[in-house]
């Protein structure tokens, strides 16, 4: 009789964590919903730095067990993406503009060197140096700038 008490009681705790977990799956599958129709509408630029900017410095929500408010949050900060995302679209992509400050001078510029003049140029701009380096390395990629290395350091040129 303990016995199949015992396992009525393991059942309904696995019920429970297995519905928690739909619940996860669904919140989940509504936001990748919202991503992809947001990947839909910017389908037709030619290359991907052409889409507009990651919302950045938004604070970060730590997950919980069992959270039951992770569903609004999650549609409260995708809808906070799209409008950050239309307000951007007004502004020049940020590999546009360091191509741009890159394309200003004739020597090799480093990646702190180009935040340090984007940061003055654009003072609405404050990318991270992490996002600037990142966004080089996609130019780089993308064989719109040249990478060079000497020893430690490591500097950047427009491809002529």
């Amino acid at each position: 009789m303990e016995q199949v008490a015992s396992d009525l009681e393991e059942n309904r705790r696995r019920q429970e964590e297995l519905a928690q977990r739909i619940d996860q799956l669904k919140q989940e599958e509504a936001l990748l919903t919202d991503i992809l129709s947001l990947a839909e509408r910017y389908e037709g630029f030619a290359d991907a730095s052409r889409l507009p900017e990651q919302a950045q410095g938004e604070p970060t929500i730590p997950r919980t067990k069992g959270s039951s408010t992770r569903g609004s949050v999650v549609r409260g900060s995708v809808a906070k993406a799209k409008s950050d995302a239309k307000q951007k679209a007004d502004q020049p992509l940020l590999g546009d503009l360091l191509l741009d400050l890159l394309a200003g001078h004739h020597e090799p510029r480093s990646a702190r060197e180009l935040g340090a003049e984007l940061r003055e140029k654009h003072p609405s701009r404050n990318p991270t140096p992490q996002v600037v380096r990142n966004t080089l390395e996609s130019l780089v990629a993308k064989a719109r700038i040249q990478r060079h290395k000497q020893q430690r350091s490591v500097t950047y040129t427009v491809v002529t």
